[in-house]
């Protein structure tokens, strides 16, 4: 069953025991994220508090924070591998879905304007001791739209309660929100903004992907689930949002105007930049949401959480779909490991074809609109050695990689200001180190495998459970 909004996601995952329900009274400031951090770190279900202090609206958190869960919101068996499921996203992308306009929807069921706008009403939790306020954003999908073009984009940007009627934002310089930004700024306009939190997680899947500018996100939704996302004019934006979503915060921000913002503790397992520093923000006109509002939200922190599942995903998935169509050939799988944080390495098993070829995926995987941005290893290997199978993946890299002939390092690149492993002062550049982990094509006597024998391996698992195994 294909999964077209939140509730029924959830309701999925309680139907295959992968969700618990925690009705003890948890604290929004830091209990509630510690619990979910600690059951994260245990690989344990997603969860949903249902008894959250000073509030009756439940929080529903790390609902992709495993691969079994990811491939229920694709649609796809629950033992199915992060980079088969990229794959997929490859094949289903092929043929985009725009949405369809419907009149309205459960996420008109309640609406809040004027005075009665109150962000504090909502179970926002502090994650983090050390940030800087409650995060409303952080499982959210921000739109907004071209002045120009009309094109309208869904990316993913950090959002902070200031007060009661304003969120601060974090736009990273080159995304695509703050291009739109950017051209409000030379028209002297405000730009509307709707904050979608709580839907089908799809739709955070593809927001926080590096699609090409001029894209419109809504599309790739569709493409995945396989039928379009029905979406209804906001309150005060003219904007396309959710019909089914749980929550939506819609209002404006002026290009130039800044309040102080953060610190927020992010996804790379760190606080970032120099903590509290001037950020765009917005001035929140509306807030509309459903009967029984479920928030939803993400830990972020250190991996692996939900936000690695996901970040692994999508750029597993586009830098796949990016060497298909530099038409690279021999690419057998792809794989960007959620424990770099779902961007900083990226695996590449290649079946080689000439001499040279396993050094030419290296340098096209840094070439690609998914690998310029944030890679800074690129793991090459044979293709016998699955991307994904990260023992594999180390016992080629020492067994088959010579330093001195495998190693090349690129001194500049684009980098995210995000990175803690660069200076704060000089995060916009980066280096990076591709690793050929290939036997080399051109040799005529090669290292010989040792392989078991299929025969008695087909033999030996047909009789596997008589030994005493049970799986």
């Amino acid at each position: 069953m294909a999964t077209n909004d939140l509730r029924n996601f959830i309701a999925q995952l309680e139907n295959n025991g992968d969700l618990m329900r925690i009705k003890t009274e948890v604290d929004w400031n830091l209990e509630l994220s510690h619990v979910a951090k600690v059951n994260e770190e245990k690989n344990g279900p997603a969860l949903l508090f249902e008894n959250v202090k000073d509030y009756q609206t439940p929080v529903f958190v790390s609902a992709l924070s495993t691969t079994q869960r990811l491939a229920v919101a694709m649609n796809m068996p629950i033992n199915t591998t992060l980079s088969q499921m990229a794959k997929e996203w490859v094949v289903r992308t092929k043929k985009l879905i725009p949405p369809v306009w419907v009149e309205s929807g459960p996420i008109k069921e309640n609406i809040d304007v004027g005075e009665q706008i109150d962000l504090f009403k909502f179970p926002v939790p502090k994650f983090y001791e050390k940030d800087g306020g409650r995060y409303i954003g952080t499982f959210v999908s921000v739109v907004t739209k071209d002045p120009e073009t009309g094109w309208v984009n869904l990316g993913t940007y950090r959002m902070q309660i200031l007060d009661e009627k304003t969120c601060g934002i974090m736009f990273i310089k080159g995304k695509h929100g703050d291009l739109h930004r950017m051209k409000y700024a030379k028209l002297n306009k405000p730009m509307q903004v709707a904050a979608i939190i709580g839907y089908d997680p799809l739709m955070f899947l593809v927001s926080s992907t590096l699609i090409g500018a001029g894209e419109d996100e809504y599309n790739y939704v569709g493409a995945l689930r396989g039928s379009p996302v029905e979406v209804v004019k906001g309150e005060y934006v003219d904007l396309p949002i959710p019909a089914a979503a749980e929550m939506v915060i819609e209002g404006e921000l002026w290009p130039e105007k800044l309040r102080d913002e953060g610190p927020f503790g992010e996804y790379t397992g760190y606080y970032s930049g120099k903590g509290t520093v001037p950020r765009h923000y917005i001035d929140v006109k509306a807030v509309t949401y459903r009967k029984d509002l479920i928030f939803h939200a993400t830990t972020v922190g250190r991996p692996v959480t939900d936000t690695h599942m996901i970040q692994a995903m999508n750029r597993t998935s586009t830098l796949w779909s990016d060497l298909e169509a530099m038409k690279i050939p021999g690419i057998q799988s792809v794989y960007i490991p959620p424990e770099s944080c779902g961007r900083f390495m990226a695996v590449v098993s290649v079946k080689q074809m000439y001499p040279g070829h396993s050094n030419h995926v290296g340098n096209a995987v840094i070439a690609t609109s998914t690998g310029s941005y944030g890679v800074k290893v690129v793991v090459v290997v044979d293709e016998d050695i699955p991307a994904d199978d990260m023992g594999r993946v180390l016992w080629a890299m020492s067994t088959r990689m010579a330093p001195e002939r495998g190693v090349q390092i690129i001194s500049r690149g684009r980098s995210t200001p995000l990175d803690p492993s660069l200076p704060i002062q000089g995060r916009d550049i980066t280096s990076r180190i591709i690793m050929d982990c290939c036997i080399p094509y051109e040799w005529e006597e090669k290292p010989t495998n040792i392989q078991l024998t299929d025969s008695v391996l087909a033999h030996v698992l047909e009789k596997w459970k008589d030994y005493g195994f049970n799986e």
